[in-house]
């Protein structure tokens, strides 16, 4: 006699993953009744359709396309640190926008860079980093960015000529 197996036990969503997941729906949802409505109106008018019937083939306003491309690959979060790096400066101010600039974000280490022009805009930056980083996860959902990482400005260029050491890399980062 075969016994029967057990199944596996798949670990429940929670938190942020549940969140997320709940998300993800109401939009699908919200996504599908305004489709619905804008088909219904189209019909109405005579609008354009593929065929007899409506479905996936029809066309669609390129927003809807954009965001249910966003959904089906789980861009949500890179989409939405890029959305707030087109609008530092109103999150940061725009004193500091004008001197710290965004460069990258890190999303397995939810890390978001930044280059400061200056070591005094460095220094100031760091001072004013864990306010930042409440103000980013009140904006993009809460654990997004964990840190803002630093960065010093780069010297000015190496010149080579004869007053050089060999190997010098110049200044460093005191420059500025």
């Amino acid at each position: 006699m075969s016994t029967p197996q057990e199944p596996e036990k798949v670990p429940e969503p929670s938190g942020v993953d549940l969140a997320r997941v709940a998300l993800r729906a109401a939009k699908e949802a919200a996504r599908a009744r305004g489709d619905a409505a804008q088909q219904k109106k189209q019909a109405r008018r005579g609008g354009l359709r593929s065929g007899a019937r409506a479905d996936g083939r029809d066309p669609m306003a390129f927003g809807a396309a954009i965001n249910r491309l966003i959904t089906e690959r789980g861009w949500e979060t890179p989409a939405a640190v890029g959305g707030v790096m087109g609008r530092w400066p109103e999150i940061v101010g725009e004193k500091l926008a004008e001197h710290c600039v965004p460069q990258r974000y890190d999303e397995d280490e939810r890390v978001l860079t930044v280059q400061c022009d200056s070591t005094a805009w460095a220094t100031e930056l760091r001072r004013l980093a864990p306010a930042l980083v409440a103000r980013l996860n009140e904006d993009l959902g809460h654990g997004t960015v964990r840190m803002i990482k630093v960065l010093n400005p780069g010297g000015p260029a190496r010149r080579y000529g004869p007053l050089r050491a060999p190997g010098s890399t110049g200044p460093g980062d005191t420059y500025g």
